[in-house]
């Protein structure tokens, strides 16, 4: 079992269970899955580009990535049918906790002028971000990068509020503004 996930199930669940009070054991907020997308519009007119991205997206996420299509055509935007226009993937399981532990420990602090994640919610107990470049992951080969490329990470929780989903994520590791920084154990 990953370390943060044993640290989730001793530690965490008790402390939202006291803070917020939960009748049942089972309204507890955990993790469900961590969506990684990369929208790779520009790359899409080079195979080699595709390719490229869709190694990086694999290396740094350890499961391979699925390509995203166009579902129809817009001509303002020179968009055909069909036509590749980005790559996701989904972490699960340990995956997903090993991926967490590795972005909140390793990843944050090599983010240049970082001073933390706002803590904007999507209103469902969801947390987007965004990263401007993929180089900050220390499994990516800088001397193989072409081109920077950005990415949304977005964790997806059983939380039925932003405040619920923001307290679960502090004492996850994810770093927040203006939030006192949980020290993973």
């Amino acid at each position: 079992m990953s370390r943060l996930k044993e640290r989730y199930l001793a530690k965490i669940k008790p402390e939202l269970h006291t803070k917020f009070g939960y009748e049942n054991p089972m309204q507890i907020p955990g993790l469900v899955k961590i969506v990684i997308n990369m929208g790779i519009a520009e790359a899409s007119k080079d195979k080699n580009s595709l390719q490229d991205c869709v190694k990086e997206m694999s290396v740094l996420s350890g499961q391979k990535p699925i390509i995203t299509k166009a579902k129809k055509a817009i001509s303002n935007f020179k968009l055909r049918e069909k036509q590749p226009i980005g790559i996701k993937v989904t972490l699960r399981g340990a995956r997903m906790y090993d991926f967490l532990d590795r972005f909140c420990n390793i990843v944050c602090p090599r983010i240049r002028d970082f001073r933390g994640f706002p803590t904007k919610c999507d209103g469902r107990g969801n947390f987007t971000l965004g990263l401007d470049d993929q180089q900050i992951f220390p499994e990516i080969n800088l001397d193989e990068v072409k081109k920077t490329q950005g990415m949304h990470i977005t964790f997806v929780t059983t939380a039925k509020t932003d405040e619920e989903c923001v307290e679960l994520l502090r004492l996850l590791g994810v770093p927040f503004k203006n939030l006192p920084i949980s020290v993973a154990a």
